[in-house]
C-alpha cells in the first residue's frame, strides 16, 4: 500500500480475479461501482438500501452524533466510506464511530484502521455477511463494540472485543433499551430506532 491517503480515481485497467487485491487496487475501481474488499477478493455491493434501512440508519446516526458531539468524545461516520482494516480488507459500515484518542486513523480519503464501534445494519441478502464474515473482520482487527440491526426482527445485537472476538454482550428486542459498553452513558430506546 503506498500511500494509506491515496483518494479514489477511476483507472483504464482492471485487475485479473486470479490474484489477491490490495488497497490500491481496490482504488482503480470506477466510483460508479461499490465494493468491499475481503482477503484481497471483492464483493460488489448488494442494491441500495430501503427506505427503512435508511430511516433506521439515520436515527441510529443522529443519536450516536448527538451524544458523541455533546460529550466531545470523537467522530461519528455513515455509509458510504472506506474502512481499511488491511492492506487486504476494505469494508463500508453503515455507521463507525472513532474514539477522540484515535482521530488519527481519520484520513482523507478512508479511515485507516478499526473504529471503536461498527453498525451494520441488515438487509436480506447481508445477513450471513454481517452477522459472519464482516463480525469477524472486525473482531480480528480490533473493533472494541459491534452492533447488528434487524430490522425484520426489531432488535439490536451489541458485541464487545474480549480480547480475542466479538462476544455477544446482550440482543436488545422491542420495548427495551440498548446501552453501550464504549460509550459509557450512551443509551438508545429500541423502539425509537425502528419506529
Amino acid at each position: 500500500m503506498k500511500d494509506p491517503d491515496v483518494l479514489k480515481e477511476t483507472a483504464p485497467r482492471y485487475i485479473p480475479s486470479h490474484l489477491r487485491l490490495t488497497y490500491d487496487d481496490y482504488c482503480r475501481i470506477p466510483s460508479s461501482e461499490r465494493y468491499e474488499l475481503v482477503e484481497g477478493e471483492l464483493r460488489k455491493m448488494t442494491p441500495s438500501p430501503t427506505v427503512f434501512h435508511q430511516e433506521v440508519s439515520g436515527r441510529i446516526q443522529k443519536a450516536l452524533r448527538l451524544w458523541v458531539d455533546d460529550h466531545d468524545l470523537g467522530k461519528v461516520y455513515y455509509a458510504p466510506i472506506d474502512v481499511v482494516l488491511s492492506e487486504h480488507n476494505v469494508v463500508q459500515p453503515d455507521i463507525l464511530y472513532v474514539s477522540h484518542e484515535r482521530l488519527g486513523i481519520i484520513k482523507e480519503a478512508c479511515i485507516q484502521g478499526a473504529p471503536d464501534l461498527v453498525v451494520e445494519i441488515l438487509s436480506p441478502s447481508t445477513v450471513e455477511w454481517d452477522r459472519v464474515v464482516k463480525r469477524r473482520l472486525y473482531g480480528v482487527y480490533g473493533v472494541r463494540e459491534f452492533w447488528v440491526v434487524d430490522p425484520a426482527g426489531r432488535s439490536i445485537e451489541v458485541a464487545a472485543h474480549n480480547g480475542k472476538e466479538l462476544a455477544t454482550v446482550q440482543v436488545y428486542p422491542p420495548g427495551t433499551t440498548l446501552v453501550s459498553p464504549t460509550l459509557v452513558g450512551f443509551e438508545l430506546q429500541v423502539d425509537g430506532v425502528f419506529r
